[in-house]
């Protein structure tokens, strides 16, 4: 990774006003570069570590890490008390985002197909209507199978545990494949699943690891430097390609820069650039959500997941619960990361200074 990600923490001279005064951390987190307004950009980004003058149920919640990434550089980075730059944070649901890039690769390599029946071997018996799931029907969020309340909580910590993928294949359908979108764990678990299966055929749990973390290792992380990251795998040997990836917020921007410039580093592409294309494209049943990644559209029947009403329309974003973000514009050549812990009712408040943050850049 280029020089840019080195730390970049330089003081801003800019007069403040005085009723208003930045705190001394603000003030230090924004370089100095002829290309960004310091002063609007400090007060963004101070206004998330602010604590919010509404109740606590209602605001963005805690902020640990920030970055903010224009043309591959680090114009400003901020983190909060006892968090720094090799601090691992839970992703969440930006694990999601990371396994569509490897099915992707698999795709790629002729060893998945995209619009074929997923094979998971309990969907090929003969009468199964699961056999009509396709792998583009789980990157989409489409693919039927039931999730009620507290599934995905037995799937991830409780029974299913020690093999969520058998416990999401298990799940009997609720809609037609492909008829409507859910938002769930599952799909990626089970994408996860099948790069095992595919990567070691037949082979035991650690096998199945050992797979997909060199898969991972030698063909995304070596390559975008992403250090940090740290995936979790089930005692099945299954990655929890749905909710559970840890890594440092440069890691999660390095990730961001990687998708800003659509599956390219430093010139070489490591999954198509189609690919990305892609999963920037609208789900033919949820046009805010693309194939492993959100999308700044509006929405026809829920509220909107980023900000459509004033961002940019080619805005995609890798999203964990909590208020884990990761933000990419390639028209405006920004990649913005926040990590902390916003409460289930404080995602919109959070977006809307995650907005005034894109709205800076032209």
């Amino acid at each position: 990774m280029p020089a840019a990600l080195a730390p970049v923490l330089f003081a801003c001279s800019a007069s403040q006003p005085a009723q208003q005064p930045l705190s001394p951390q603000a003030l230090a987190a924004v370089i100095d570069d002829p290309g960004v307004e310091r002063e609007g950009l400090a007060r963004a980004i101070d206004a998330l570590f602010t604590a919010d003058d509404s109740s606590a149920a209602q605001g963005a919640g805690e902020t640990r890490a920030v970055i903010v990434m224009r043309a591959g550089r680090i114009v400003a980075e901020r983190y909060g008390s006892g968090y720094h730059e090799n601090t691992r944070f839970a992703g969440g649901g930006i694990a999601r985002s990371i396994t569509a890039v490897m099915v992707g690769m698999l795709v790629s390599d002729g060893r998945l197909r995209l619009n074929e029946t997923a094979p998971v071997p309990a969907w090929q018996r003969p009468g199964d209507p699961r056999g009509e799931i396709t792998l583009r029907h789980l990157l989409q969020m489409r693919s039927g199978l039931r999730e009620e309340p507290g599934d995905e909580a037995r799937m991830l910590f409780g029974p299913g545990r020690d093999d969520m993928a058998g416990a999401a294949e298990d799940q009997p359908l609720a809609a037609e494949p492909g008829a409507r979108f859910q938002d769930d764990a599952a799909s990626g678990i089970i994408l996860a699943d099948l790069a095992a299966r595919v990567l070691a055929p037949g082979g035991d749990a650690d096998a199945r690891r050992r797979a997909v973390a060199d898969y991972l290792r030698t063909r995304l992380f070596e390559p975008v430097q992403m250090r940090g990251i740290v995936p979790s795998y089930d005692a099945h040997g299954t990655m929890n390609g749905g909710a559970m990836i840890d890594a440092t917020a440069r890691d999660f921007a390095r990730f961001g820069e990687f998708l800003r410039n659509r599956g390219a580093v430093h010139g070489a592409q490591l999954v198509p650039r189609q690919w990305i294309e892609f999963m920037a494209s609208p789900s033919p049943r949820e046009k805010q959500y693309g194939a492993g990644v959100w999308l700044n559209r509006t929405p026809t029947d829920s509220e909107p997941r980023l900000f459509p009403a004033r961002g940019p329309r080619d805005m995609m974003a890798a999203l964990g619960d909590g208020g884990q973000a990761v933000l990419v514009s390639p028209a405006r050549k920004l990649v913005v990361v926040r990590l902390g812990a916003t409460p289930r009712d404080g995602d919109a408040a959070l977006m809307g200074k995650l907005g005034d943050i894109v709205a800076l850049f032209r």
